[in-house]
């Protein structure tokens, strides 16, 4: 269903046929779902696991000066739906507590894309977190509830997906340029909507690391036990694709540059490693098609308008 999605696309925009050919290049002709080459993340050694949605490796090697050291690995991902299919598809993870500034995994499981259980998973962009100015969820409010679960799941794994640097810009370019917000950038830029110098948006995207950096070191200083700080992908920035030399921008599934699928691998152990215990998830995989109590209630419309929000085509 997704390949005929895209491929209806690709004939309505001729660059997007060009990112289609690429696309097979890379997943060698549909046959396979994600970056086989990449890291299984779910069953790498660590207690704590903080991803940054849309993390250059580059970007975060030039800017953060952090506790611990820094290496590389290759996501298994070039787009974040694809990498909840390489690293959670089928799995029942109940030593993790998952939580997520982003709607993603929610909307995935609900179309079926997606199985997968945790034993807790907290909802930011739900639970009052949403930030209605830049719409998207902003790192010290993602940290602080990362910060309780910590307290609250003290023998669980800790998985915290924030949604910086990915757009919206919330820096001071983001003030500038506000149709790094209302639009859906990176789409617009490839279709010729939105003509900004690569320099602006290279801009907007660090300042959107630099807003993150400080929370995850006060993180790493924080938490207990081992900590790793990666990404789910990374993104192109006017970067030429390949094997079509065409100038890329966004993070599209299925093609694996460097600079989608090199991504930071930053480990940091702050006293003794956590004694982590497995248990019955607390409540079932939400979905929004099922009753549910009214706390954790969310209009699918909703869920739609937040993930347009950060700039997916829903």
């Amino acid at each position: 269903m997704y390949e005929l999605r895209q491929l209806r696309r690709a004939f309505d925009e001729p660059k997007l046929f060009v990112r289609e050919l690429n696309r097979l290049y890379y997943t060698r002709l549909n046959s396979r779902e994600y970056n086989t080459d990449g890291v299984d993340v779910m069953a790498a050694d660590w207690d704590n696991l903080l991803l940054l949605d849309a993390c250059r490796y580059d970007a975060f090697a030039a800017r953060a000066d952090l506790p611990g050291r820094l290496e590389k690995r290759r996501s298994r991902s070039s787009m974040t739906s694809e990498f909840f299919t390489a690293n959670f598809d089928g799995r029942e993870m109940h030593d993790t507590v998952y939580v997520t500034a982003t709607p993603m995994l929610y909307w995935n499981r609900n179309r079926g894309d997606v199985e997968a259980s945790f034993h807790r998973e907290i909802n930011v962009w739900r639970d009052g977190g949403w930030d209605e100015e830049f719409n998207t969820v902003r790192p010290e409010t993602a940290a602080e509830h990362a910060k309780r679960a910590a307290e609250e799941y003290p023998n669980k794994r800790l998985f915290v997906h924030f949604l910086q640097p990915h757009f919206p810009a919330i820096g001071q370019t983001g003030r500038e340029h506000p149709e790094l917000n209302d639009l859906r950038a990176w789409d617009a830029i490839n279709s010729g909507r939105l003509d900004l110098p690569d320099s602006v948006l290279r801009r907007a995207f660090v300042e959107n690391l630099d807003a993150i950096l400080p929370h995850v070191e006060d993180l790493l200083e924080t938490l207990g036990g081992k900590t790793v700080v990666t990404a789910d992908h990374g993104q192109m920035i006017g970067e030429r694709s390949f094997p079509i030399p065409f100038r890329e921008y966004g993070h599209p599934p299925g093609i694996y540059t460097d600079e989608l699928v090199t991504v930071p691998w930053h480990v940091h152990t702050n006293g003794q490693r956590r004694e982590i215990v497995t248990e019955e998830p607390e409540h079932e995989p939400e979905r929004g098609d099922e009753t549910e109590p009214a706390d954790m209630d969310m209009d699918n419309d909703v869920v739609a308008d937040r993930l347009e929000d950060l700039g997916y085509k829903m």
